[in-house]
This record gives C-alpha cells, sequence and structure tokens, in this order.
C-alpha cells in the first residue's frame, strides 16, 4: 500500500507533464508507468492496450517476439490495442461501442482487469486466449470483458492479442533455415512472451504469477491445449481450461512445408525476405478465402524444436505433466454452424441420412444408431447436429484420456441452452465471464448454471480444484468410470454420458 500511495504522490507531481488527474489509475510495470481507468459498474480497474511485445512488421515478421522496449512518463491504457492482421470483419473486435480497431503488425498487446492495485500479489490470474481458430479473433471482442469476472472472483483477468494466420504459423525452415526454424510457431511464442510478462508484472496489478490459469474456447481452447505442450512454456502458467478445443496434436511439418510453398508460389517470390517485404494487405489477401477464413489452414507446427512432438498423443507431453486441466465441449456445438442450413430444425430421417452419407460414407448408419441410443427423444435435426458435433466431444475425452494419466483433469459437459441454437458452439462463454445474466434476454435458469460455472473456473484458478459449494462432488476424470460435470439448471456428474457416442468413434478419425 505505501508503494501505491508513493506512485499517486510521484504522479501527481507530474501533472504539469502528464496531464494525469490524481485519482486516475497508474502502475508501475518493468517497462514503465501505465495509467488505466477505474469503472463503477462493477466496481473494477481496466488497463487496455498494454503492449507486452515489439512490432512484428518489416524484418521482425515471421520471426521470435521481442519483449516492448522501455519508456519514460506515463502511457496511456485506455483504450484497446490495434487488433492482429486477419481475416472476416475486424470491425467487431472491440467492447467499446462506436471505437474502431485497425489491423496492424503493432498488435502484441493484452488488456487487465483487476478488482484492486494493491500490490499484494495475492489474487489468482486468468488469462483468456481468443477463439475463431488460428486465422482470426482478439482479446477485445465482447464476449471477453473481464470485469464481472475480476469482480466476482476476486481475481486478475487477463486477455491477449497474438499473431494469426499466415503471420504467425508459416511455417519457413525449409525455405529460411535455422534463422526461421519456429517461425510456423511464432504466434504461439507471443502467447509465451505474453505470459512472461505476465510473470513479471502481474504483482503490481494485485495478482499472483505463481498461481497463473491459462484458459480459452475454440481456438483458445487449441491454444491451451498447445502451450501444455511446448517445453519453454513450463512454470508460465500452472493450470489450464479448455473449452470445446481439445487438441491432441500440431501439425506436421511436412504438410505445414506444402503450405508455404502455396502461398509462396501464388505471391510469386521465393525468398524469406521477399515475403517480409510483401505488404501486410497483400500477404493477408493471398491466403484469404470468400468465407473470411484463410487457406490453407494455419496452426502449431510439430517442428521438432519449439513445439518438439504431438501434446498429448500418444501419451500426454513431459511438459504437461503434473499441471492440472478442465477440459469439455457443449451438447449442440455444431448448432452455430448450421444456423443458415436450408433444412434448418425440420430435417426427416432420409434427409439426415443424405446429409451425412458425403462425409462419414459408411460408417453413416452405425453413427445413427449410435446417436439415437443415446439421445432417444432427438429429432434427425438434432442427430444431425449431434453427430457432427464429433470433433468436439471425442476430441474432449481423447485429451482428457491421455492426460489424466500424467495430470488431475476434471471433464464437463456444458448442457443448458441459451438461445434457439440450443447447447451451440461458444454458448458458454457468458456464463464463464459471469456475464450471461448481465443479458435482459437471459433464459429462466441462467443465474443458476452462470453461478455453478463461473464459480468452478473461479475456483479451479484458486486451487487447482473446480469444486465449490454450489456443487455436488466433481471426481477427477479415470478411464474407467469417466465422471463428467454436465452444467444445467441443476448440475450434476454423470458418468460416461453418451457412452455409446463415444464408443461409435473408436478406431475412428473425427470428421467435421
Amino acid at each position: 500500500m505505501r508503494t501505491w500511495r508513493w506512485l499517486g504522490m510521484f504522479a501527481s507531481a507530474c501533472l504539469c507533464f502528464t496531464g494525469v488527474r490524481a485519482d486516475e489509475p497508474i502502475v508501475a510495470t518493468k517497462e514503465g508507468r501505465l495509467r488505466g481507468a477505474q469503472l463503477q459498474d462493477p466496481a473494477v480497474y481496466v488497463f487496455k492496450g498494454v503492449h507486452y511485445g515489439q512490432s512484428t512488421a518489416g524484418a521482425a515478421r515471421f520471426k521470435a517476439p521481442k519483449r516492448v522496449a522501455k519508456w519514460d512518463g506515463i502511457k496511456d491504457a485506455v483504450k484497446f490495442g490495434s487488433i492482429c492482421p486477419q481475416a472476416g470483419d475486424p470491425g467487431r473486435r472491440t467492447t467499446t461501442p462506436g471505437e474502431s480497431l485497425s489491423p496492424s503488425e503493432d498488435c502484441l498487446v493484452l488488456n487487465v482487469w483487476t478488482p484492486a492495485i494493491d500490490g499484494n500479489g495475492k489474487r489468482p490470474v486468468m488469462v483468456w486466449l481468443h477463439g475463431r481458430g488460428f486465422y482470426a479473433g482478439a482479446g477485445s471482442e465482447p464476449l471477453y470483458d473481464g470485469a464481472r469476472l475480476a469482480k466476482r472472483g476476486d481475481v486478475v483477468v487477463v486477455t491477449i492479442n497474438h499473431r494469426l494466420n499466415v503471420f504467425g504459423y508459416l511455417h519457413l525452415a525449409d525455405v529460411g533455415g535455422k534463422e526461421f526454424a519456429t517461425s510456423g510457431n511464432v504466434g504461439v511464442q507471443d502467447m509465451q512472451l505474453a505470459l512472461e510478462w505476465v510473470r513479471d508484472n502481474i504483482a503490481t496489478f494485485g495478482g499472483n504469477p505463481g498461481n497463473v490459469t491459462i484458459f480459452g474456447e475454440s481456438g483458445g481452447g487449441v491454444k491451451v491445449s498447445t502451450l501444455l505442450g511446448v517445453p519453454s512454456a513450463k512454470g508460465l502458467f500452472h493450470r489450464g481450461i479448455i473449452q470445446s478445443g481439445a487438441r491432441t496434436r500440431g501439425m506436421p511439418a511436412d504438410m505445414a512445408s506444402k503450405n508455404t510453398k502455396t502461398v509462396m508460389a501464388k505471391l510469386g517470390v521465393k525468398t524469406v525476405a521477399e515475403l517480409q517485404a510483401v505488404p501486410m494487405d497483400d500477404l493477408l489477401a493471398a491466403v484469404v478465402t470468400a468465407t473470411g477464413r484463410t487457406t490453407p489452414d494455419f496452426g502449431p507446427v510439430v517442428d521438432g524444436s519449439y513445439l518438439p512432438a504431438n501434446m498429448f498423443e500418444p501419451q500426454a507431453a513431459p511438459s504437461a505433466s503434473g499441471i492440472p486441466i478442465v477440459v469439455g465441449s457443449n451438447k449442440d456445438e455444431y448448432a452455430l454452424y448450421a444456423r443458415e442450413h436450408p433444412l434448418f430444425g425440420k430435417m426427416s430421417e432420409a434427409q439426415l441420412r443424405e446429409d451425412l452419407l458425403p462425409d462419414y460414407g459408411a460408417n453413416t448408419d452405425a453413427l445413427i444408431a449410435a446417436y439415437k441410443q443415446s439421445r432417444p427423444q432427438a429429432s434427425p435435426w438434432d442427430l444431425m447436429v449431434a453427430i457432427r458435433s464429433n470433433r468436439f466431444h471425442i476430441g474432449t475425452v481423447r485429451l482428457a484420456e491421455a492426460a489424466s494419466k500424467a495430470s488431475p483433469v476434471y471433464v464437463y459437459s456444458f448442457d443448458f441452452e441459451p438461445s434457439p441454437l440450443k447447447a451451440s458452439h461458444g454458448s458458454e462463454i457468458a456464463f464463464v465471464f459471469s456475464n450471461a445474466t448481465a443479458s435482459p434476454t437471459a433464459r429462466p435458469g441462467a443465474k443458476a448454471v452462470e453461478d455453478a460455472m463461473s464459480e468452478a473456473w473461479i475456483a479451479f484458478a484458486r486451487t487447482g480444484n473446480p469444486i465449490h459449494a454450489g456443487l455436488p462432488t466433481w471426481p477427477t476424470y479415470d478411464a474407467r468410470n469417466r465422471p463428467t460435470m454436465v452444467f444445467d439448471v441443476a448440475s450434476k456428474v454423470v458418468n460416461d454420458p453418451r457412452a455409446s457416442e463415444r464408443k461409435v468413434w473408436e478406431g475412428r478419425d473425427l470428421v467435421r
């Protein structure tokens, strides 16, 4: 407290140079001082657009990130920083109405929400890794507002931006040699640098650098899965939560090399230097499709160096050993992607089979039978959604099976239906962040689910165990009983839920 008062007095003495009011929150990081903002509802402090890394443009493109340089004076941290170059509509990447965020290669920024700036360094830290695969997204998206979660749990919440798509995952080892041996993972190296910033600075914001949980949904869950397999990230975080993003393996290096050849041929370049000279928009345009995604697909590469092997296949990586994990998925994941299906909600039995046959071939009838057994009341439409959600559900099982041999693992299923899309992909995020009941359209029962889920995440971040007074006993996962917490109006633990669905996928590859 004395340190904070001294900083406040120092800031007041400098008002003539900075324009800072005496009641504005100012913190001193190892790189320099930051001015944030104080919110009233809920009452928390927020620091936005804080640079943890330098620009990745020009000669820094495709290289490991460098820590942000030190500065003099006080920097404003009251607006979100630039988003990283990406596909899709970047205009949505903000929680401030009317604020437009432009893509830039100077995008290594993070945001911090904290209940108090008291320098005690005792609050659990929750670092969110955003979704939208590896092609888009930002830590400033409305769903990820950390104010209510920070206030509710007395935790420090951090969201980050990091390089995406071709900028973050272009494997150039064959083209650029040793200097670019890890270029297929620089987006993950950005995340690691952000975690190093947390280690070195979060105590200033009231957080405990020795108690850091990384969590994320969809692509963010895959990022958590990946960091668990990175040896050099060991010790920077102490628990992991994987929401609808369980991934047991990275991209093979040979596949990544083929992607690189495709990109270079399309751009008509032959060297890394030429790639670094391509304007940002032109480089992105070369890989963006009409659907707003990027092709070839980009993601973390098993390069034998930074990511030496698959994370959980055939077993958990040594770097994941001993780290408690929460992992799960939503009951109706695929409903989000099927919302514009011409047969939405009204599919016949014959149409169900016709819809699945091109993707599942000879397995189609066995899949339908297994899912009917598990969901006897489901309509043909519901069965289609369930079967096409397999990569999330079965991915969770496979990661849990591998991880539970080396660490405590807690498995969940989000079954509450907050919208007409039921328990679709991403629908649990608002409940985790305690933002679901802030909506005037929240469905009956939403508060019970928010209380159960948000408190579980907070408890896990604090102790490594998600159990709290509002939940029944939640055992760790084992391959014999397969206990799973089912989050719903009345949350409960079910052993091996939807067992017939799990069994029908044994020995089969997952298909979208």
